[in-house]
């Protein structure tokens, strides 16, 4: 048997859209430990005390998680002293709750069967699905017989949240919870994601460009004018260690006094 809850939609119909994505959350725990006060509280606001505890029921809501909306379907299990019968909530849950009492120690020590069986299933089926544990009936803190440290212990000895709450008085803290399991969700579903290659591109800095430099005039020769290193030209220049010094006369050799000369490295030209 399912129920649904959520806000009609105003409007009419809804527009056709793209699907939303759902998540299930199994609520485990011993017999009087409040598993339906939180699922009634955080589906209607309202608490009610008195329920049949060999009723087990799957109720729908939809819910806007961090400004997204999630199909969020509540298994109200009905395990009476334990674990019994897992395979039904097992392979259905993408979340757990695991509820106790905080004035009923039985229930507290019931929980640590129902996190190891949850731990077995995660080790088998090579996939964890997220885990919280959850102390319940906050408002019976005078009656209290199991210390918030002892639920943080076991909680860090499965690796799974902590929280405290009361079915009772506490509306924002119930949807907290209920609304984290979602978090948790799409935390696991983005650490499973493939990883994408990663492609690295390698930039390299282009040659300097090429400026033409003019020698100095002396002694009344004409200018001469040459390219320095560029990608057009490279190739055409000799390399160092082919380069030779050759001596270049001027075209006033006939002149009365002594042509001077110019040094330059064979390859170049004199324009």
């Amino acid at each position: 048997m399912s129920s649904m809850f959520g806000k009609p939609r105003a409007g009419g119909e809804r527009p056709p859209q793209s699907p939303v994505a759902e998540c299930n959350v199994a609520i485990l725990g011993c017999r009087g430990a409040g598993k339906s006060a939180l699922t009634v509280k955080f589906l209607t606001k309202r608490f009610i005390s008195e329920y049949d505890p060999n009723l087990e029921d799957t109720y729908t809501s939809e819910e806007l998680v961090d400004q997204q909306p999630v199909l969020l379907k509540v298994m109200d299990t009905a395990d009476q002293d334990g674990p019994g019968n897992c395979e039904r909530y097992l392979c259905w849950a993408s979340a757990f709750l695991v509820v106790y009492s905080i004035n009923d120690r039985k229930s507290f020590d019931g929980c640590q069967s129902y996190l190891e069986v949850l731990a077995l299933h995660a080790r088998g089926c090579q996939h964890r699905c997220p885990v919280l544990l959850l102390g319940n009936k906050l408002d019976m803190e005078q009656y209290r017989q199991v210390p918030a440290a002892e639920g943080m212990s076991l909680a860090s000895r499965f690796g799974c949240l902590f929280y405290e709450v009361s079915a009772c008085q506490d509306f924002a803290g119930v949807q907290h919870v209920f609304h984290e399991a979602v978090r948790e969700v799409r935390r696991q579903a983005e650490r499973s994601l493939p990883v994408r290659p990663l492609f690295i591109t390698e930039e390299r800095s282009c040659p300097p460009v090429a400026m033409p430099v003019a020698l100095p005039t002396r002694h009344g020769l004409a200018s001469c004018t040459f390219n320095t290193l560029s990608t057009v030209n490279y190739k055409e220049i000799p390399s160092v260690a082919q380069a030779k010094l050759v001596t270049v006369k001027s075209s006033r050799a006939q002149s009365k006094r002594k042509a001077p000369t110019l040094t330059l490295l064979k390859g170049f030209k004199i324009f």
